[in-house]
């Protein structure tokens, strides 16, 4: 079957009926039930729980408590690099960004600016820069970190579709990252602006952010941003900037002649966050 046909029922499913009712599941304190279900998701999907901060099943609260649990302090160490990977999971794209086009998969590409929201002047700072999206899948860590010092500016909250993200998605649906909903979290760095967008998808419960809390829901139904040229949030390299509440997608944005990427990556490869995700060019 093509990529095309198998997600074809994306279309027709209730995908914001499904989110909604899976976040209303993953947020409740159901005691036994709860730890049930924890038990099952960390068997079904080999969730590796000798990683976690915290390894007692029976502790957590409710399942976003544990879907968002926090590792080791040494469980991922920072590689001495001037960019590391911000996330666990595994690369969809990466590369040069072609003028404006964003390579998604075979026969498929989307715009910074869609991806952005919307705003040509944001997007134009990207002009023949360069794009990561990588992909989180359910066994994964769901917590994102930064890549690099910066120096927060905006957010910008860009409401859309919740078709999955997972690669048969990105290869069967058109601008699929710049389709769905997301979350656009623009820095400054020493090395020029740099973009870290999270890629809602269906049952992502909710999307949050260090300095802001949960962003979604609720789903604001047009773009709203939110400005910080009057505070100084600062995050170092390896700092925590937000989390997944069910897994998606985070697609970041570099300026052109910024970095080189980890010539060791590879499209479909896995990648664990602190490891080293390019230098200096």
């Amino acid at each position: 079957m093509s990529d095309r046909l198998a997600v074809l029922p994306q279309y027709l499913l209730p995908k914001g009926a499904l989110t909604n009712f899976a976040g209303r599941v993953a947020g409740a304190k159901g005691g036994a039930m709860t730890t049930r279900l924890i038990r099952w998701f960390v068997g079904r999907y080999d969730v590796n729980m000798g990683e976690a901060l915290n390894p007692d099943i029976a502790s957590y609260a409710s399942f976003n408590e544990f879907f968002t649990r926090a590792l080791r302090p040494d469980a991922r160490p920072l590689a001495d690099a001037a960019f590391v990977c911000p996330v666990d999971g595994r690369i969809s794209q990466f590369g040069a960004i072609e003028d404006d086009q964003i390579f998604q998969a075979k026969g498929h590409k989307f715009t910074t600016t869609a991806l952005v929201g919307g705003d040509a002047a944001l997007a134009a700072k990207f002009q023949h820069g360069s794009f990561a999206n990588l992909y989180l899948s359910p066994r994964d860590y769901h917590r994102i970190h930064m890549p690099v010092d910066g120096k927060l500016t905006r957010m910008i909250y860009v409401p859309g579709e919740l078709f999955s993200v997972n690669p048969t998605t990105a290869r069967g649906i058109p601008g699929l990252f710049a389709r769905n909903e997301r979350v656009v979290c623009v820095f400054e760095t020493a090395h020029g602006p740099f973009v870290m967008t999270l890629v809602g998808a269906t049952i992502v419960g909710s999307m949050a952010t260090v300095w802001h809390g949960l962003v979604n829901p609720p789903r604001l139904p047009k773009v709203t941003e939110w400005t910080y040229d009057d505070k100084n949030i600062v995050l170092k390299k390896g700092d925590e900037l937000g989390r997944f509440l069910l897994g998606s997608t985070v697609v970041m944005l570099f300026p052109k002649d910024t970095l080189r990427f980890n010539p060791a990556w590879q499209p479909a490869g896995p990648v664990r966050l602190g490891e080293v995700m390019a230098t200096l060019a």
